[in-house]
């Protein structure tokens, strides 16, 4: 009696790790996978992200990962999605400079979130739909702006640059917040003090004047960007 029931204890015991084996395996997706990688890059960098690394945050076995992305390059590639499915594409409507610069606020915000992304989203072999997708919105935009082809590629590439180029100092910013770094005031007014007007004249004076007040606005300067870049399109549209 006591080996029958010792037999059904570990029959009932096995079935339990049995079904929670295939349980596991039915929650494991391409989405749950893509999100897993997303949140391990935020947390880490890209660098540790690997796909033992990737099967390990998730319990799971990395041969159970190959069966729904088929390597990390495709797995970067659903990540860079993920991350542009966060951002609002240029909108079809008449006012294709609004469209754009919404675009660029919004683009600006997720890559601020995951600046992992921002040397993937044009170095991918392989973009996803949703990466295409937001490309053609910003052409379409840009084009409905009357602008010939030359500067429809300036257009894309400088707004990017601008996007891409404060997303990765507002991230570094943030990273040195997070670790109890000083406000850029502070730092400001440290500096002040430590700078010598006689051989720097000129940063001594936009520190104490401008940099260290209240006044002073890091993001300020990408609405300033935008617009200035818009301008730009705006004036080369009206010289075609």
């Amino acid at each position: 009696m006591k080996s029958e029931a010792n037999a059904e204890g570990r029959g009932k015991s096995g079935a339990t790790r049995g079904s929670g084996v295939r349980k596991a395996r039915a929650a494991l997706s391409k989405r749950a996978i893509v999100n897993a990688g997303v949140e391990l890059a935020d947390r880490d960098g890209l660098e540790p992200l690997t796909i033992r690394a990737l099967a390990a945050e998730l319990g799971s076995r990395p041969m159970s990962i190959y069966r729904h992305v088929e390597s990390k390059d495709a797995l970067l590639d659903a990540m860079v999605d993920a991350v542009i499915a966060e951002m609002e594409p240029a909108h079809d409507g008449p006012d294709w400079r609004d469209a754009l610069r919404r675009r660029c606020e919004s683009e600006r915000a997720a890559l601020v979130r995951h600046p992992w992304a921002i040397p993937l989203l044009e170095s991918r072999a392989n973009p996803g739909p949703v990466l295409l997708a937001h490309h053609n919105a910003t052409l379409g935009a840009l084009m409905r702006g009357g602008l010939s082809m030359p500067v429809v590629a300036h257009g894309v590439a400088l707004l990017d640059s601008v996007v891409y180029g404060f997303a990765m100092q507002e991230a570094g910013l943030a990273a040195e917040a997070a670790g109890g770094g000083e406000h850029v005031e502070e730092v400001a007014s440290d500096l002040v003090e430590a700078l010598d007007p006689a051989t720097l004249p000129h940063l001594t004076r936009f520190v104490a004047e401008y940099a260290s007040t209240s006044e002073y606005s890091f993001g300020a300067s990408f609405t300033f960007g935008v617009d200035a870049v818009l301008d730009a399109l705006v004036r080369a549209a009206g010289t075609a």
